[in-house]
């Protein structure tokens, strides 16, 4: 079934993308809880004029996003978590602690659109990808320290 999502969803589409996804996570989860709509005739129509009207904007949009990434090019963070003898965390470090991180140099980054790829649960160097347009990342690298 083909359905226009309203809002990010992870691993399949952006906000007014349409996606084709099977009948039963379309009925039964994404749009009973909003995520989406079916995508008829009409709402195709709706959506095409939404992006004529939005096109400004988004421009705007990916100014500004383009603008962080590069206000965010060069910073290496440094997080400090307990760990054991051999090196290993209690734990793990996720991307709460990098945007608490982030947050204590001066860049307030939703921690939504941070993705760590491999779980972090040993001390060493590690890449975090901050996603804030569908079209702009960059990568942070962090170093993981024992306390």
């Amino acid at each position: 079934m083909k359905i226009i999502l309203k809002e990010d969803i992870a691993n399949l589409g952006y906000k007014d993308d349409i996606v084709e996804v099977k009948s039963g996570y379309g009925r039964n989860y994404l749009i009973p809880f909003g995520k989406a709509i079916i995508a008829t005739p009409a709402a195709l129509k709706q959506l095409a004029e939404d992006q004529r009207q939005r096109a400004h904007k988004l421009a705007k949009i990916k100014a500004d996003a383009e603008a962080l990434a590069a206000s965010l090019e060069g910073v290496a963070l440094t997080i400090g978590a307990k760990a054991s003898a051999n090196g290993t965390i209690f734990g793990s470090v996720n991307n709460i602690q990098i945007a608490e991180a982030l947050e204590k140099l001066g860049h307030n980054i939703d921690r939504k659109i941070i993705i760590i790829k491999q779980p972090v649960k040993t001390l060493g160097s590690y890449v975090a990808i901050v996603k804030p347009h569908k079209e702009v990342s960059t990568e942070i690298p962090f170093e993981v320290v024992a306390e």
